[in-house]
């Protein structure tokens, strides 16, 4: 078992940066492929970026990639995802989720591909 907590989220204006945090206890971290997912309300919950459990590979799709940033530091079992020049519909409630394996990253575009998620974190960007 995996448990994860995010934090970080907020209120930003537009162009503005957030950076967000996963803090996971329980199974060894350094196993685990790290997501992170958006739902906005009343749309279906949307992949964002995935790290690989080394940390040499990343993907994100088309409508975060050149602004958002997937890291993580296995030695303090967190991962983070920095978010900068922020606009309008990024605005979600933002999860983290973790996998116990090491496929490519473009596999876990999927949230059915997760075995573990967060509780959330709320991100309001203004315009």
């Amino acid at each position: 078992q995996v448990q994860l907590v995010e934090s970080g989220g907020g209120l930003v204006q537009a162009g503005g940066s957030l950076r967000l945090s996963c803090a996971a206890s329980g199974r060894t971290f350094s196993r685990t492929v790290m997501g992170w997912f958006r739902q906005a309300p009343g749309k279906e919950r949307e992949f964002v970026a995935v790290i690989s459990w080394s940390g040499d590979s990343t993907y994100y799709p088309d409508s975060v990639k050149g602004r958002f940033t997937i890291s993580r530091n296995n030695a303090k079992s967190t991962a983070y995802l920095q978010m900068n020049s922020l606009k309008p519909e990024d605005t979600a409630v933002y999860y983290c989720a973790a996998s116990a394996s090491s496929y490519s990253t473009r596999w876990y575009v999927a949230a059915a591909r997760y075995d573990y998620w967060g509780q959330g974190t709320q991100v309001t960007v203004s315009s």
